[in-house]
């Protein structure tokens, strides 16, 4: 059997290390995991009785058009529902964007380093890979409007940037967008949109009057607590969210995913608390790394990306000893450097005095 021969140079996805994993190799008892960017404080209680609600319907097949979610969601951000399209996640709209617009002869414009899949997908969809380095830790937007040419089908900002956790501003994109062409498909992923606290930040779903060539994605996994439930979405034009529609698979999202990220969004409570208690626990982390004078980038994220001076994946190990499971900057392209997903201010203390052993004993 031949498979595609560019698909096997299209990296494999490298999750962070799973909790009984790290249980059995370092026989630990209880092990924290701060390497996925997942909420620590789980997700709406509201989400839970709606997922528990629906249990006697596991035998039919869920609503294909997510039609109830969609309805909930075009209410709560004021497009029409047809403005919307839902995915597995938002990998899979990521999927679903470079099927529908990449093919070889075709390039697509992108950050490095940034996430990792916008890279994967293109080479699966045998497009060129123009890779721009991030500056600062941020988005060089001059640089990648600059890149674009007559070939160019995508371009894409992570806003706020994994692994970097920084942002653009307002006036940043819209400097950025003025010169995209039209014909150009502009994917502003905003999987941490929820966290940011910044002013600066840009508020994009109004954008889409003027740019009728974004797609905004943004996603239940993370501030919404529903990572396990695979529940995407992308805000567009009608006529793009319609050429997606063509390529999305049936049936992509489950009844519990679009019950409980249905609940989560009516919960905004929840959601105003979360991103507080992610702030204090941002400060509690770069309180610390400030005393120690170590460098890391802003971050308006759920986690920092910070430089320990030291091998990567070496401090990696040593984490993973004291029951802390991180995400190594080796893996992200930024060497010396661990991502740290913020976690409670217990998980937050006992990753600091972990933390302290190996800076100090350096």
């Amino acid at each position: 059997m031949q498979p595609k021969q560019r698909i096997l140079n299209a990296p494999v996805y490298q999750p962070g290390k799973p909790i009984e994993d790290v249980k059995r190799e370092y026989g630990l008892t209880e092990v924290i995991k701060l390497a996925s960017n997942e909420n620590p404080y789980g997700c709406s209680p509201k989400a839970k009785e709606a997922i528990v609600a629906q249990l006697d319907n596991l035998a039919i097949y869920p609503d294909g058009a997510s039609l109830q979610l969609r309805w909930d969601l075009s209410e709560f951000l004021g497009v029409k529902p047809e403005q919307l399209i839902f995915g597995n996640g938002s990998d899979e709209n990521l999927l679903m964007i470079a099927r529908a617009f990449l093919s070889e002869g075709t390039n697509t414009v992108m950050a490095k380093p940034t996430f990792s899949q916008y890279r994967s997908n293109a080479i699966i969809e045998g497009a060129e890979l123009i890779e721009v380095p991030l500056k600062d830790g941020v988005h060089d937007l001059e640089a990648m409007a600059a890149a674009v040419n007559e070939q160019t089908r995508v371009v894409w900002v992570c806003n706020p940037n994994n692994p970097s956790g920084t942002i653009v501003t307002t006036a940043e994109l819209e400097a950025f967008l003025k010169k995209v062409p039209k014909e150009v498909l502009v994917v502003l992923d905003e999987a941490y949109y929820e966290y940011v606290v910044d002013p600066e930040y840009p508020q994009t779903v109004p954008m889409l009057a003027d740019y009728p060539n974004l797609i905004i994605l943004r996603t239940f996994s993370k501030i919404y607590g529903l990572a396990t439930m695979r529940v995407g979405y992308g805000i567009a034009s009608e006529e793009i969210v319609s050429a997606l529609e063509h390529v999305r698979e049936p049936f992509n999202t489950g009844t519990l995913g679009q019950a409980a990220a249905r609940a989560a969004l009516h919960d905004q409570e929840f959601v105003v608390s979360c991103r507080e208690k992610n702030r204090a626990g941002m400060k509690q982390l770069t309180d610390r790394f400030d005393e120690w004078g170590l460098q890391y980038y802003p971050s308006q994220t759920n986690f920092v990306l910070v430089n320990l001076n030291q091998d990567s994946n070496e401090v990696f190990k040593k984490l993973l000893s004291h029951g802390i499971i991180v995400r190594s900057g080796s893996a992200l392209g930024h060497p010396g450097y661990q991502r740290i997903t913020i976690g409670t201010a217990e998980q937050n203390e006992k990753l600091l005095r972990a933390l302290e052993e190996i800076v100090k004993g350096a």
